[in-house]
């Protein structure tokens, strides 16, 4: 790509972190690998300190606080897409490393449409993060989300469906951000708070698209299945969004809870109805170390 691309098209990349700087760390490092390296990385701190020993990403970096109980992952995006100075946000959840197209595929995409881009995430197992390993390797060990489609070897790809936004890995321009008013900060907590924000989009008039070449890795946690460790907040952000949209989000969630005798819902139901809480060893055994998807 011409100089001229990189300078007025490189996209700023934006990441939230509580934790996890070994994740972030990594990320960092796929920056480095970039064929056009992003314009700027802005990192949204949900804790009181930054990690040390930070690797070079291969471009400028801009460090926000952003305190708050439970995590304030919508009031950190919002944040961080005011402190961003590129006409297009790329956001990178900080579990993801990008592969080394990530940004010029999400520029490219910016440059030929407007829209909201989606880009294609392989989720790793337990391990296979460790020690900076070759892109080439981690297309051989991720796995494709069993509820995501297959993307396009090329272009662009239209999706009618804006909740398939996922926040591991998105793009959009900052102007389509700002017209919304970015994310609504009254999702506390974990859910909803994405899927809210792309419903608003879709409503603005802006339209979806799948990225081919814009792959991101997701490093391995463990995750609970269902995520009863979330229970509350999901049950509040899920009757926001409906009381907003007219219809529920997170419903496959929102079985999982009904199957476990903690709520009484179904898809028609004008209101979610609480049974009793989770308990401490239900919330234990949900957790599943080695499952790869929640």
């Amino acid at each position: 790509m011409s100089g001229d691309f990189q300078d007025e098209r490189a996209p700023s990349v934006l990441t939230l972190v509580r934790g996890r700087a070994d994740r972030l760390r990594n990320l960092m490092r796929g920056l480095a690998r970039q064929t056009l390296p992003p314009r700027e990385l802005i990192i949204a701190w949900m804790q009181p300190e930054r990690a040390p020993d930070l690797p070079d990403p291969g471009c400028p970096v801009r460090h926000l606080h952003v305190p708050g109980e439970p995590m304030p992952l919508a009031a950190a995006r919002n944040r961080a897409a005011e402190a961003a100075s590129a006409d297009l946000l790329v956001f990178l959840d900080v579990d993801c490393i990008p592969a080394p197209r990530l940004v010029a595929a999400y520029a490219q995409a910016a440059a030929t449409t407007r829209g909201l881009f989606l880009g294609e995430v392989l989720y790793l197992p337990p391990g296979a993060a460790t020690g900076d390993p070759d892109p080439a390797l981690l297309d051989r060990l991720g796995r494709i989300h069993p509820a995501r489609p297959a993307l396009p070897e090329t272009g662009l790809r239209p999706e009618p469906d804006a909740g398939q936004l996922w926040g591991l890995s998105f793009a959009l321009p900052a102007a389509s951000w700002r017209a919304v008013g970015g994310m609504d900060e009254a999702f506390v907590g974990y859910g909803g708070e994405e899927t809210d924000l792309a419903a608003r989009l879709a409503a603005s008039g802006l339209s979806t698209f799948w990225v081919a070449g814009a792959r991101a890795y997701h490093q391995h946690h463990p995750v609970h299945v269902p995520p009863l460790q979330h229970f509350a907040a999901i049950l509040a952000n899920a009757a926001r969004f409906r009381a907003r949209h007219g219809r529920w989000c997170m419903t496959y969630w929102l079985d999982q809870f009904r199957a476990a005798g903690l709520i009484d819902w179904h898809a028609d139901a004008p209101a979610i109805r609480l049974i009793r809480p989770p308990t401490g060893p239900e919330i234990a055994a949900a957790l599943r170390p080695d499952a790869l998807f929640s």
